[in-house]
C-alpha cells in the first residue's frame, strides 16, 4: 500500500469520524473513537452537563494530521527508492507472503464494514413510505415509531421480530438487516430451537433420522423464546416433566409423560380457564429446544451455534477480529514511536543518556512480563476498563523491543561518512536521526511489525482466556475460547475459536517471513 493510499484512508477515517458526531452518524469503524471516548470514564471530561470527548477529538485530529503529512510528503518526495522497490518485488514473489498479505487486508476491509456486516440493528427501514437507517444513527428507535403498540411501544425495536411482522402484515414495511442480524456482546439470544417431525410414532429431529432426546417446547413466540408447553423427550417419545406457562410467563401447569402416554394423575393446572383451552390444539408443532451454548443452527441463521451467554459464535468472532485490528492500529503506532525515537537518541547520543535507559530496560526486561500486566489488569477497576486502558498496560512494556534494535542501528550507522558530512553541513540532531538514520533502518522496522501484530493479539488473547483482559462488553476471543474449554460438550466454541487464532497468527508469521526474506539487509545492498 502507497504512502498516499494510506494518507487518504486515515483523512477519511478521520473526517467521518468528526462529521458523524457532529452530525449524529454512525460511520463504519469511525464511530468508535468517540463512542469509546464517550463509554469509558477515563477517556472523557465531565463537568456542570458537559461532556467533552477528548480522546475521541484527539484520536481523530492525529488521524487528520498525519494523513495531510503523508499526503503532502507523497507529492514532495522523489522517485522511489530502486532497492526499495527490488524489495517489494522480491516480496511478491514469495507467494505465501504475498497472498496472505491480500487476505489479511480483505479481513481489514471486512472489519472495517462494522455494522453492514454484523449487529442487530436494520440498515434500513420503511415504514408508512418513509425511510429510516437505525444501525446509523447513534439514539435507538422504539417501537411506537414503527406502529408497535402495547408494553413494546417505548422499549427499542427488536428489528428481526418487526421483518417478521411487516411480512406476515404484507402493507408495504421492509426491513433490511445486515449479513449477521445478532450483535457481537448486547444481544442475547433466547435458547435456539428446531423443527421437530413425527414419524412413526416417533419425533426427529428435521433433517435427521435418529429418535430425538432432550427437550422440547410448544411457543407462543418462537422469535422471543416465549414458552407455551416444555416437554422432555426419550428416544423420540415424550417421557419425563411437562411444565406450562401462561402468556404471562406465570407457571401454571405440570404434567408428566411415560413412554408417550399422559399420566392423568400427575397433571396440575392453576390458571384461568380450563385446562384443555389452555392446552390448546394438538397439531400445535414441537420444536426442539437447544439451551445455550447451542449447536449451529442454519435455519436460525445461528451458523456457528451459540455461546454459553447466548451471544451468535460467529457475530462474537467477527467481535473479536475487530477488537484485534483496532488494538493494532493503535498499539503499533505509539509503540514504534516511542521506540524508534529512545532507541535512536540511545545510539546517536550515547553518554549519559544511553546508560539511563539501558538500565531502566534491564529493569523492565527482567520483569515478569504477563504477570505484571495481569497485576496492572486487576489494579483497574471495572468501570474504567476498557481497550485503551489496557493497550497502555501492554505499551508500558512493548517499546523496549524495537529500542534495542534501533540503538543498535544507530550506533553502527552514526559514524559513517554521510553522518559526518551532514554534521559537516550544520544539520542538527533531529535533521540527522529522521531525515538519514531514520530511513536506513527501515528494513528492520518492516520487518518487525508483522510479529508485534502477532504477539499482540497472543497477549490479548492470553489476558481474557485469563480473565484479566477486556471487560465482558467487548467480544474477545480468549473469552470464547476459555467458555469453549469449560464446555468441552460444545465442541463448535473451541474448534471455531482455534481455526480462527490460529488462522490469523499463521497469515501473520507468513507476511512476517516473507518481509525478512525480502528486507533482507544483505540482499540487493550494492548493484550487481
Amino acid at each position: 500500500m502507497s504512502k498516499r493510499s494510506i494518507s487518504i484512508i486515515l483523512l477519511l477515517l478521520g473526517s467521518l469520524a468528526v462529521y458523524g458526531e457532529i452530525s449524529s452518524i454512525d460511520f463504519p469503524t469511525a464511530r468508535w473513537f468517540f463512542s469509546t471516548s464517550r463509554d469509558v470514564p477515563l477517556l472523557n471530561w465531565k463537568a456542570e452537563g458537559v461532556e467533552f470527548l477528548w480522546f475521541g477529538w484527539l484520536s481523530s485530529t492525529i488521524m487528520v494530521a498525519v494523513g495531510l503529512c503523508l499526503l503532502v510528503s507523497s507529492f514532495r518526495s522523489g522517485p522511489p527508492n530502486p532497492v526499495t522497490m527490488r524489495r517489494i518485488k522480491r516480496f511478491k514473489e514469495i507467494k505465501r507472503g504475498y497472498y496472505s498479505l491480500i487476505i489479511l487486508m480483505g479481513l481489514v476491509g471486512l472489519a472495517a464494514l462494522d455494522q453492514l456486516v454484523v449487529g442487530k440493528e436494520a440498515l434500513a427501514v420503511r415504514y408508512e413510505g418513509k425511510w429510516e437507517f437505525p444501525a446509523f444513527n447513534p439514539k435507538p428507535f422504539i417501537g411506537s415509531q414503527f406502529g408497535i403498540e402495547g408494553e413494546r411501544a417505548d422499549a427499542p425495536v427488536n428489528y428481526r421480530k418487526l421483518k417478521i411482522a411487516f411480512k406476515e402484515a404484507g402493507e408495504g414495511g421492509k426491513v433490511i438487516m445486515p449479513l449477521i442480524p445478532y450483535g457481537s456482546t448486547d444481544d442475547t439470544l433466547p435458547p435456539r430451537s428446531r423443527s421437530l417431525v413425527l414419524k412413526d410414532g416417533v419425533y426427529q429431529e428435521d433433517g435427521s433420522n435418529s429418535p430425538y432426546y432432550g427437550l422440547a417446547a410448544k411457543y407462543y413466540d418462537v422469535v422471543e423464546g416465549t414458552f407455551h408447553l416444555r416437554y422432555t423427550l426419550r428416544n423420540g417419545m415424550l417421557s419425563g416433566a411437562v411444565d406450562g406457562w401462561n402468556e404471562a410467563g406465570d407457571s401454571v401447569y405440570t404434567a408428566e409423560y411415560l413412554k408417550g402416554v399422559k399420566l392423568i394423575e400427575k397433571e396440575k393446572y392453576s390458571g384461568e380457564g380450563d385446562v384443555k383451552d389452555f392446552l390448546g390444539a394438538e397439531d400445535v408443532q414441537l420444536r426442539a429446544v437447544k439451551y445455550p451454548p447451542s449447536p449451529p443452527i442454519p435455519e436460525e441463521r445461528n451458523w456457528l451455534g451459540t455461546t454459553s451467554q447466548s451471544y451468535d459464535v460467529l457475530a462474537y468472532l467477527y467481535g473479536g477480529l475487530q477488537v484485534n485490528f483496532k488494538a493494532a492500529l493503535i498499539f503499533l503506532p505509539i509503540v514504534y514511536t516511542v521506540g524508534i525515537v529512545i532507541g535512536m537518541l540511545m545510539g546517536y547520543l550515547g553518554g549519559w543518556f544511553d546508560l539511563l535507559m539501558d538500565r531502566i530496560i534491564e529493569i523492565f526486561s527482567n520483569m515478569p512480563y504477563l504477570f505484571v500486566v495481569i497485576i496492572l489488569s486487576s489494579m483497574v477497576p471495572e468501570q474504567f476498563k476498557g481497550l485503551p486502558i489496557i493497550l497502555a498496560i501492554l505499551i508500558l512494556f512493548g517499546w523496549m523491543g524495537i529500542t534495542s534494535l534501533m540503538r543498535t542501528a544507530a550506533y553502527r550507522d552514526k559514524e559513517r561518512d554521510y553522518i559526518a558530512a551532514s554534521r559537516v553541513l550544520g544539520a542538527g540532531t533531529t535533521r540527522i536521526i529522521f531525515r538519514h538514520l531514520l530511513p536506513n533502518t527501515v528494513a528492520i522496522i518492516v520487518t518487525l511489525v508483522p510479529f508485534t501484530v502477532s504477539a499482540l493479539v497472543f497477549s490479548l488473547t492470553a489476558l481474557d482466556y485469563l480473565g484479566f483482559g477486556l471487560p465482558p462488553e467487548y467480544a474477545t476471543w480468549g473469552r470464547l475460547l476459555n467458555d469453549g474449554l469449560s464446555n468441552l460438550s460444545a465442541p463448535w466454541l473451541v474448534s471455531s475459536t482455534f481455526v480462527v487464532l490460529v488462522g490469523l497468527l499463521i497469515l501473520i508469521t507468513f507476511i512476517g517471513e516473507a518481509v525478512r526474506e525480502a528486507f533482507d539487509p544483505k540482499k540487493y545492498s550494492y548493484y550487481r
